[in-house]
């Protein structure tokens, strides 16, 4: 069983064609998106490969193609092209459709209340490896972006993966056993809160934050450059 595959391919095929609508012409700004996607995708799979190496997490052969590159599944290192895709385009989609920034009023309060709680999360818990590290590191990042680069595009951020958290539900879902018989990702629950949303592990939605938030930064700084 391919599962893993196939829930990357099913999650980049209705972006990529959708891409080429000749509204958002997402396509156009393709040498914006895929520089920042190589840079995000080295410093997450390094991660990856740490932690796959102590065993933080894993994967089940059982729903996979067998084929490894450093340690890691193939299907794994799509999962960094295939979803990042996804959520950057659909971030760029809703920034055309829904012209009002609904969040912006709100954005200071929401990244002071992040980052509060992920800081504090965090140091409880710092012997918990894939809390402390996942949530001190998207603070960090948070912060920079919030406070001292003043990014303008965080408010859209925040409203973007308030929306895409459904199919995060539905793919991390099937990704930590939601549906199918075992999980294609297994933890070391020692190394997390133990804390489960339905089956994933409530720290997987602070990682894809960091994830998408980074990658949407860079595709809004090579834009922001282009311009210069």
């Amino acid at each position: 069983m391919y599962t893993y595959l196939i829930i990357n391919l099913l999650s980049i095929s209705v972006p990529l064609i959708a891409s080429f609508d000749k509204r958002l012409n997402f396509y156009k700004r393709w040498k914006f998106f895929f520089p920042g996607l190589i840079l995000t995708l080295l410093f997450f799979i390094a991660w990856d490969v740490l932690y796959t190496h102590w065993g933080i997490w894993g994967f089940n052969a059982r729903y996979l193609t067998g084929i490894n590159i450093i340690n890691l599944p193939l299907e794994e290192w799509l999962f960094f092209i295939a979803i990042p895709y996804a959520c950057v385009f659909t971030y760029d989609a809703l920034k055309y459709l829904v012209k009002k920034d609904y969040f912006k009023p709100a954005e200071k309060y929401i990244s002071a209340i992040l980052i509060g709680v992920l800081v504090i999360v965090a140091i409880l818990n710092f012997s918990r490896l894939y809390t402390s590290v996942t949530f001190i590191l998207t603070a960090i990042f948070i912060a920079l972006h919030q406070y001292v680069w003043k990014s303008q595009w965080i408010s859209r951020f925040y409203f973007t993966y308030l929306i895409i958290l459904i199919p995060f539900f539905m793919v991390n879902g099937i990704l930590t056993g939601s549906f199918i018989e075992e999980e294609v990702v297994y933890y070391d629950n020692s190394m997390n809160l133990g804390i489960r949303l339905f089956t994933i592990p409530i720290e997987d939605s602070v990682y894809g934050l960091l994830l998408i938030m980074m990658n949407v930064a860079f595709y809004e700084w090579f834009q922001k450059r282009a311009k210069l």
